[in-house]
């Protein structure tokens, strides 16, 4: 360890360089609480569609960091707590 120069701090800055790279955040339903409100939808169109009864079907792939806060503010407003982010969509 003594004398190295690739200490992990040093790379904070630049996140396309960040070790840790944890894959990013996706929104997982848990279908049987849902009841189909269909606000997720209203709020993030960009990641959200609703089946033809009004549930939520998540489009595949991560949250992109642009979206990460509507993200959010979807998972909040959910009456029944049945949408959250998960680093591990499958889940």
């Amino acid at each position: 360890m003594a004398g190295s120069t690739n200490r992990s701090w040093d790379q904070i800055d630049r996140p396309e360089a960040r070790p840790w790279d944890a894959p990013p955040q996706g929104l997982v339903v848990d279908r049987i609480a849902c009841d189909g409100y269909g606000m997720c939808a209203e709020l993030l169109p960009e990641l959200i569609d609703l089946d033809d009864w009004g549930y939520p079907m998540i489009r595949p792939g991560g949250v992109p960091d642009a979206l990460l806060d509507h993200a959010r503010r979807a998972v909040a407003v959910c009456p029944v707590l049945a949408l959250r982010l998960a680093r591990d969509a499958r889940r």
